[in-house]
């Protein structure tokens, strides 16, 4: 899944191709909004929040997730598809260009007023204007049990770390992944860690991986083989039981 580094960028060639222009053409192909038609609608601003789209007119958010597979392409008017027309979700266009949605996990169109509702849930996002690193703290500190590894990936606690970024956090803050939130030594130093990774790979792209998709490699630091785990067996968490990514030597795991 797009993480939010991946979704920010996702927002920022959307903001270059329609903010500040008015749409000629949108298509909404998805039964809920099929006749919905915002032609001659300026686009105010386009945003993210954790992994979490919006584009916005004068009175209507778009609110888009990518999910697993979904993915923004830009092209000029009339230039050909370079993905399946079968699989565009949405298509927004303008006088010269042309932002097509495919695979698309998620299409809602929201007042503008109502926007707040899609991420009321969500903790602070790490790329956002008002990131609250003590909020994100508190959030973390409310389930001392569950494991590190876990908690990052609940976009209740903070939006916007995937798989590929806990890895990276856990590995540099040299923290096992299975360690419990309410035994990881400098919990707001992770935090911050946390925003450094995000901030870094959503403005200095591209992130160079540090630990995930390592395993039976050596570590950058010690030179111990890397490797690979799944963490937490509770089907709700489903899809969180994915492979996190650790150095064994650096990362001990905790002493139960």
């Amino acid at each position: 899944m797009p993480e939010g580094d991946t979704v920010f960028l996702t927002a920022a060639r959307l903001r270059r191709a329609l903010a500040g222009k008015v749409l000629t053409r949108s298509d909404f192909r998805v039964p809920k909004y099929a006749t919905l038609d915002l032609r001659g609608q300026p686009v105010e601003s386009v945003g993210s929040y954790g992994k979490h789209l919006f584009v916005r007119t004068p009175e209507l958010s778009i609110h888009t997730h990518l999910k697993m597979e979904g993915v923004y392409r830009v092209f000029t008017p009339g230039q050909r598809w370079t993905k399946p027309g079968f699989t565009a979700r949405l298509v927004l266009a303008t006088a010269d260009a042309e932002a097509v949605g495919f695979s698309l996990g998620l299409v809602e169109v929201l007042p503008r007023a109502a926007e707040h509702t899609a991420v009321d849930h969500l903790g602070p996002d790490l790329l956002g204007p008002n990131w609250d690193a003590g909020e994100a703290v508190r959030r973390l500190s409310e389930h001392p049990d569950q494991p590190i590894g876990l908690a990052l990936l609940d976009q209740r606690n903070l939006a916007g770390i995937g798989n590929i970024y806990r890895s990276e956090i856990c590995f540099l803050r040299r923290v096992h992944p299975a360690t419990p939130v309410g035994r990881v030594d400098d919990l707001p130093a992770l935090v911050d860690e946390a925003q450094r990774v995000l901030d870094r790979a959503a403005h200095q792209p591209p992130w160079r991986a540090l630990a995930y998709g390592r395993q039976r490699r050596p570590c950058r630091r010690c030179g111990t083989n890397m490797v690979v785990h799944l963490l937490g067996d509770d089907p709700a968490l489903a899809r969180a039981d994915r492979g996190i990514y650790f150095c064994p030597r650096c990362q001990p795991e905790p002493i139960s």
